[in-house]
């Protein structure tokens, strides 16, 4: 079912699964990122965000030749000043509602991954790419620095001379050498990066919906703490987990050598 959306649409299979798929659909434009579409991005974020019974998203494109070629640069053609920082906090909201997303997010790509459509899929936990993806982060080369998250996102997932030979040269990168990199996760056949991506969440969404909130959050709210810091705030979450009831059905259905049945609707605020 898709949602009442123009330019990006929901989609769950089963109507009540775990999993939820939301794609840009904007492919006259190859997902070029306009203000409606950053706003509509941000809305369907946000409502998935609130819902406890999701337990991983797929981020994936309607259109055969790009996840996204990154910001609408017809739109902010005429934009002056004022009217680009007014739009600045739009486009922000949108890649912040993808990267706070309390579940694991998988991007698929296939095609162009390019500014801010790389952006949105670095905002994403796991990258999958087909054969014939290309990523850059060209801004500096029409006076720009990456403003959604790409000097943070790519250097955190890359290192950072990596990721300074990608945004410095504003070059692009086919899908091997992105694998090379570490940039993608995961590696699928021509045509077979969205059906490997939902594959990949279907997975996630076996395991315990709390325990998996507890460690996306432990790790990305982590990531940035020296080790000892780190190390607490993995505590924290370890003893959430604990007194959360999944951890009783989990030990008892191993024990018993059954699938654990998990408590749908009781995932944690995290």
């Amino acid at each position: 079912m898709s949602a009442p959306s123009t330019m990006v649409a929901q989609r769950r299979e089963p109507a009540h699964g775990p999993v939820v798929e939301v794609t840009l659909d904007r492919p006259q434009a190859l997902n070029a990122i306009c203000t409606d579409m950053a706003r509509e991005l941000t809305a369907t974020m946000v409502r998935l965000a609130q819902d406890e019974t999701v337990r991983a998203v797929v981020l994936t494109s309607s259109s055969a030749r790009a996840f996204s070629v990154g910001a609408d640069l017809k739109e902010r053609a005429p934009m002056d000043q004022d009217e680009l920082l007014a739009h600045r906090e739009v486009s922000r909201a949108a890649y912040a509602s993808v990267l706070d997303l309390p579940v694991p997010a998988v991007a698929a790509v296939a095609g162009y991954a390019l500014g801010g459509g790389f952006e949105l899929a670095l905002s994403c936990d796991l990258i999958v790419a087909s054969a014939g993806a290309v990523f850059a982060l060209p801004e500096v080369g029409v006076g720009l620095v990456p403003g959604g998250g790409g000097t943070q996102l790519l250097t955190r997932r890359v290192g950072w001379s990596r990721a300074a030979g990608m945004v410095f040269t504003a070059r692009r990168v086919g899908l091997e050498e992105a694998s090379h990199l570490g940039v993608v996760d995961e590696v699928a056949p021509a045509g077979e990066a969205r059906r490997a991506a939902l594959q990949r969440a279907w997975s996630i969404s076996e395991n315990s919906p709390a325990a998996v909130r507890y460690a996306k959050a432990a790790m990305r709210g982590g990531a940035d703490l020296d080790l000892k810091q780190g190390l607490e705030r993995e505590d924290h979450y370890w003893r959430q987990a604990v007194a959360h009831g999944d951890r009783t059905e989990g030990i008892t259905a191993f024990n018993e050598k059954r699938p654990p049945s998990w408590h749908p609707g009781d995932a944690p605020s995290v």
